[in-house]
């Protein structure tokens, strides 16, 4: 009589195991699924922090993230990355000098240490990362950076070749090139900068920088007439600052005084350091 009894109470307990086992399998497949969305969520925040969001609150929270996680090499990355995007360049270059000792690194991490090294001023140190990196690791990032190092050591050759070859790897080459009409600028060869400038400006109409160093150029060439460029109001008056001191810088004062006159009734509003330039260059000729 009693084997009813016992065969109940021990489907009884099978059922409650079951159950049990069945809650610990439904409750790991629910921790599954909340960490996979958590992953999914870390990964969401760290591209809004690397793009849109603001580069000091990327750094917290790329530091605080990183301190939880030490051997995760994406955080160390990111925070790294927030530096530069912060301009806080030394602390750059130390984040990557943890990123390049992690299990993960890359070759573009190398190059990225190397620009936070520039950046920082340390270019013998930022030579030195980018000659650790292989010659057949070609980027556009790496050639402009190999091209800066050439010119800070006036290895022209070098210079003009890594600039060709960093141009012809970017579909955005306006900086780039605006970097090597300055190169070409500093070694005295104004007429292939002016071309390397008007290059720059072609590729992106509103690279101010490019469209003042072509005055330069040409105010080096005793070329004193704006050229045929994209411009506002505002620049146009700015430009003809620039070429006014330019030509001052060879000598033609007159001419110099010219154009700061006009670039004052040019500008849209008060130009301050036009009218300071031509008050300096009159005071001079009167005191003199």
């Amino acid at each position: 009589m009693r084997h009813p009894v016992i065969l109940a109470v021990s489907l009884a307990g099978l059922m409650a195991v079951s159950a049990c086992d069945e809650q610990k399998a439904a409750d790991e497949t629910v921790e599954r699924a909340f960490k996979d969305v958590n992953a999914v969520d870390e990964s969401n925040l760290s591209d809004v922090m690397l793009t849109v969001a603001d580069p000091n609150e990327a750094v917290a929270y790329f530091s605080r993230t990183a301190k939880e996680n030490p051997d995760r090499i994406d955080l160390q990355r990111g925070l790294a990355v927030s530096y530069v995007r912060a301009k806080r360049y030394t602390e750059a270059a130390g984040a990557y000098a943890k990123v390049i000792k992690m299990d993960g690194v890359s070759n573009d991490d190398r190059v990225d240490y190397a620009d936070a090294l520039l950046r920082s001023g340390d270019w013998a140190r930022a030579e030195e990362e980018l000659d650790r990196v292989p010659p057949t690791f070609e980027t556009f990032k790496r050639y402009r950076l190999e091209a800066l190092i050439a010119d800070s050591n006036q290895e022209w050759d070098k210079s003009d070749s890594f600039y060709q070859t960093a141009v012809g790897l970017t579909t955005r080459p306006a900086g780039v090139l605006n970097n090597w009409g300055y190169s070409k600028l500093t070694r005295g060869d104004f007429k292939e900068a002016e071309r390397l400038f008007g290059e720059a400006i072609r590729q992106d109409t509103t690279l101010f920088t490019a469209k003042n160093n072509l005055i330069l150029a040409r105010g080096a060439q005793r070329n004193y007439q704006l050229p045929v460029i994209p411009m506002d109001q505002t620049e146009r008056a700015q430009l003809l600052h620039t070429l006014g001191l330019a030509a001052v810088k060879q000598g033609d004062v007159n001419t110099g005084k010219g154009l700061l006159r006009d670039a004052i009734e040019t500008h849209p509003q008060h130009f301050e350091a036009a009218v300071r330039s031509l008050n300096a260059l009159e005071n001079n000729v009167t005191n003199g």
